[in-house]
């Protein structure tokens, strides 16, 4: 049995997980899969194209489910596309037999949402997605659907992330204030804190090559998830040029890349998630992959100065962002321990110290 404290589970925590068969795997895990507050979770060797997105429900597997709304059954062990507008069920490497008190939470990798990869994690009997109950045993799925880039995965690809929690470990308004007392979690003058900390787009277009964001185009080409640097960002991106404007209109359907106009900071001991979607400010979603691993932007992981990036996706009207508007909100969570290596520091981090940037994918 695995002595656990309340919070988030740290990387070394992860590892004694899986050595007592809390976290299973069926292949050895890859050296950079446990990141320092969650782990990669791996597409296995079988994937269904679907109807219709589904949750099981109370009383039934995945795979029961399966039977009446799978379309196909795909071989990912050779490699396969998952078009746009489709929807995918895709068998998990990882699975878990959760101890009562620990919860699994998912969301989707940084690199996934970047490329409009919309991902979410099922258990059998699961009656929400991205959620997983303590007491838990059985296998893990993925539901896949690209929105606006086809993209070619196979057995081992990496588009979803777990984080583990025991107890209360979410920071209230005050608790985050006296965090923000003792190290500045956002540069913003005169932060907002309702239900998190505030975090505004930037649109002043000041930057060195006046880029305010990118729009992704349509009818591209393939993203190889497991490639990086390979797609030439002209193919698949347009360049938003701010022009002295300090402002954008979201167009219902597009996918955009903007920056947060303050930079953000995780202490060591912290974890934090973007709220995705907040209908307070706007029709829109400004966040895919929340997860905010301890370190990012912390000057003792090389990170000072690092930006938020926003995935952006207007719902159904046109909507005007504005330089400086709030768009989302970071909640703060406490780790359980340190953990043994930070956001940054020699665990294969693609966005420590980012600005405006897109995913690892393009050149």
């Amino acid at each position: 049995m695995v002595a656990l404290r309340d919070g988030i589970q740290s990387d070394a925590t992860i590892a004694r997980l899986h050595e007592a068969g809390i976290l299973r795997a069926a292949a050895p895990f890859a050296p950079d899969q446990i990141q320092p507050a969650s782990l990669d979770l791996r597409l296995g060797r079988r994937a269904w194209r679907v109807r219709a997105s589904f949750l099981p429900g109370r009383n039934r597997p995945v795979m029961d489910r399966l039977q009446s709304i799978a379309l196909h059954e795909i071989d990912l062990t050779r490699g396969a596309v998952l078009e746009t507008g489709c929807v995918y069920i895709a068998e998990l490497q990882e699975g878990l037999a959760l101890p009562l008190g620990l919860i699994a939470a998912a969301n989707p990798k940084s690199s996934t949402g970047r490329i409009d990869v919309f991902t979410r994690v099922i258990a059998d009997r699961a009656q929400e997605f991205d959620t997983v109950e303590a007491g838990y045993e059985g296998p893990l799925y993925a539901e896949i659907s690209p929105r606006t880039f086809p993209v070619l995965v196979r057995t081992g690809s990496r588009l979803s992330q777990m984080r583990f929690r025991r107890g209360p470990v979410r920071l209230d308004d005050d608790e985050l204030r006296a965090l923000h007392a003792r190290e500045p979690v956002v540069t913003s003058a005169e932060p907002s804190f309702q239900e998190g900390v505030a975090v505004s787009v930037d649109l002043s277009g000041f930057a060195p090559d006046g880029l305010v964001g990118y729009r992704a185009k349509r009818h591209t080409g393939l993203v190889d998830v497991d490639r990086v640097g390979a797609c030439p960002v002209s193919d698949f991106w347009e360049p938003i040029a701010g022009g002295g404007r300090g402002e954008l209109i979201l167009d219902p359907g597009q996918f955009y890349i903007l920056a947060s106009k303050e930079s953000v900071l995780v202490p060591p001991d912290h974890a934090a998630e973007m709220v995705p979607f907040d209908p307070l400010v706007g029709e829109f979603r400004v966040h895919y992959a929340g997860f905010f691993d301890p370190g990012f932007g912390h000057a003792e992981a090389g990170g000072a100065g690092a930006r938020a990036v926003l995935e952006v996706r207007s719902r159904d009207v046109p909507f005007v962002l504005e330089d400086g508007q709030i768009v989302g909100r970071l909640v703060y969570e406490r780790m359980a321990e340190r953990p043994a290596r930070l956001y940054g520091a020699g665990v294969g981090s693609n966005y420590q110290a980012q600005g405006l940037k897109l995913s690892k994918h393009f050149a």
